[in-house]
């Protein structure tokens, strides 16, 4: 199986006794971010560490979601993530306040409504097959490695109708600025991502001499677009939000879906009530997007002096909206660390944010996550996990790696 490098080995810090400092900076366990934002939550809901510049972190449901409606006091056109890890150029609308960013976002929003998602889900559902196949065939493989670093890769080529020589560009590339962005390796992550900005160039270019409808298209609807006064849209904004478009989908499915095969092999009997009834497979989804967000470093940078659960935070400095642990919140979720697919009338999970910024891209998110649990699922009877599984760093939560062995249905 594939070997993904990781920095030198430290050992776990849990949350210091300084009520006001954390440690982000750590090593961890598929369980230790979730001890940690617990203990921040009940001591501590909005606490401070020196890791990555300094930064302030939400913990708590109601102040995160507070936090992504007030685009007024809390900016995300300065620093989107903690760690900072933009190298280069605004990549619209995540780089972008309202109302700037709004253009963008309308003009990318009808490419995820339902009658799209219906045309789409044949096309995922064959790349999904395509890559399990030989995989179950095997009867082994690493989840994250093999699989879920190349499915969004797959997908975006085919969502951004790109000719074969560029998508197999993306294919290659984009594991690569994953696998640098998640050991922290700088260098590559910016060559990388400017080889994207290369690639984003080149789609629009086509786009531009092979225009195709905008309402299936992200990049002929960017160059389509006009801004609220009728003017197209800037080409350095364009450029920018076709690069964002192309790497936004990857990280998170890579990470989240191998969170979803850790759960099911630590929980066999909620394979097996899936493989019976596989009609509560979208419940099912939405309760581990809750359980395991593969968010927990999405940034806002205060606009003026303010103070949030008695902390005195100050014009400029950045706050990450820790989505991984409002999704556990006890004020938010009954017996929050438990899978449970009977949460009717509870308030509802944020694993794709809220506001002017919620994940615009979020159905196809759910559409090839589904369609993973789906094939997974009928494919096999279920899987063992058989190595280490290595841990990302912030901005994201979820495993590296996660290599197993399957199962047949009289293994189970």
């Amino acid at each position: 199986m594939a070997d993904i490098s990781r920095p030198a080995p430290r050992t776990f810090v849990p949350p210091r006794n300084n009520l006001h400092e954390f440690s982000a900076d750590v090593v961890e366990g598929f369980d230790d971010a979730h001890a940690a934002f617990k203990d921040l939550r009940g001591r501590c809901p909005v606490a401070h560490s020196a890791d990555f510049e300094g930064f302030w972190v939400l913990t708590k449901y109601d102040d995160v979601v507070r936090a992504l409606a007030d685009y007024e006091n809390f900016s995300t056109a300065h620093q989107n993530v903690v760690p900072r890890v933009a190298t280069s150029g605004r990549r619209p609308p995540l780089h972008l306040d309202p109302p700037e960013h709004t253009p963008y976002r309308r003009a990318i929003t009808p490419l995820f409504y339902p009658e799209r998602m219906a045309f789409w889900e044949p096309v995922v559902r064959k790349i999904i097959a395509d890559l399990l196949t030989p995989l179950v065939a095997r009867g082994e493989a690493d989840i994250c490695v093999d699989f879920s670093y190349r499915l969004p890769i797959f997908v975006l080529a085919e969502f951004f109708h790109i000719p074969a020589e560029q998508a197999e560009k993306i294919r290659n590339i984009g594991a690569d600025f994953n696998r640098a962005l998640q050991v922290r390796d700088m260098a590559a992550l910016e060559q990388t991502s400017l080889f994207l900005y290369d690639v984003a160039r080149e789609i629009i270019a086509l786009r531009k001499i092979s225009p195709l409808d905008p309402g299936v298209d992200p990049t002929s609807a960017m160059l389509a677009a006009r801004d609220d006064e009728g003017r197209p849209l800037p080409d350095d904004m364009i450029l920018g939000t076709i690069r964002q478009l192309l790497v936004v989908g990857i990280i998170a499915p890579t990470t989240f879906t191998g969170s979803m095969a850790i759960h099911l092999a630590r929980h066999p009997e909620h394979f097996a009530m899936l493989k019976a009834n596989p009609a509560l497979i979208p419940d099912a989804l939405e309760e581990l997007l809750r359980l395991y967000t593969p968010y927990r470093g999405f940034a806002r940078t205060a606009k003026r002096d303010m103070e949030i659960g008695g902390r005195q935070i100050r014009k400029d400095e950045p706050i990450a909206l820790a989505f991984t642990s409002a999704n556990r919140d006890a004020d938010a979720f009954e017996d929050p660390d438990t899978f449970r697919l009977d949460r009717p009338g509870e308030k509802k999970h944020m694993a794709f944010g809220r506001g002017p910024h919620q994940c615009a891209g979020a159905p196809l998110a759910r559409l090839m996550l589904r369609v993973t649990l789906e094939e997974l699922i009928s494919r096999t009877g279920g899987w063992k996990i058989v190595g280490p599984v290595p841990m990302t760093t912030w901005p994201e939560y979820g495993p590296l790696s996660v290599p197993v062995r399957f199962l047949g249905d009289d293994e189970r």
